[in-house]
């Protein structure tokens, strides 16, 4: 890897602030966004698919986690129909957390905002929100959801949204190796919409 990913901790690149408007749960988002941090320049089209596709959690009381949240776009929206829940919003990204805090704070929001060291160990969410970063690799792509699903509270559940040219059904299939009780929930452009489980005995 090297400093220009948006994966990495610290991007070396200039930060070039931008904005991004999207819609979504039926209002408008207008977010700060900058160069260095994940689909800077508009809403990537997975997280678009994941927001529209997959069942907001209106009213939860959560905790709700967006994993890897980039600016912030997913932990806004959870945030906005979520506003009694706890939302966390994780990603290695020193800039990606900055601009994060900036835009839930602009919207009013009480989203927590941290790298995944400073997540408290027994938070057991009941959502798991994550447009995951495939491209750091295969390996380090389990290593990042064996870290976090188990996290889920036991009738939790996580939302996935991966491209499936990018081994959206290879993961779906890892995963149901590992356990878990996987679902496509929908398809939409490339895109796999991925519903998580705990298997019930």
């Amino acid at each position: 890897m090297t400093a220009d990913h948006y994966f990495s901790a610290s991007p070396s690149t200039p930060a070039q602030g931008r904005e991004v408007s999207f819609s979504a749960a039926g209002r408008d988002f207008t977010l700060a966004a900058a160069s260095g941090v994940f689909s800077a320049a508009r809403l990537d089209p997975g997280t678009a698919v994941l927001l529209r596709k997959a069942p907001l959690p209106a009213g939860s009381a959560g905790p709700l986690l967006d994993l890897g949240c980039g600016y912030g776009p997913i932990a806004c929206v959870l945030g906005t129909v979520a506003p009694d829940a706890a939302v966390y919003a994780v990603d290695v990204n020193a800039r990606a957390r900055e601009l994060t805090a900036r835009n839930a704070a602009a919207l009013g929001l009480a989203v927590t905002v941290a790298a995944p060291d400073e997540v408290p160990g027994d938070v057991r969410f009941a959502q798991i929100w994550s447009n995951p970063p495939i491209r750091v690799g295969k390996a380090e792509l389990h290593v990042l959801l064996e870290r976090w699903l188990p996290r889920l509270a036991e009738d939790g559940e996580a939302w996935l949204v991966i491209a499936r040219h990018l081994g959206g059904d290879s993961v779906q299939a890892w995963l149901q190796g590992l356990g878990w009780v996987v679902e496509r929930h929908a398809s939409q452009k490339g895109f796999r919409v991925l519903r998580v489980t705990r298997k019930t005995d």
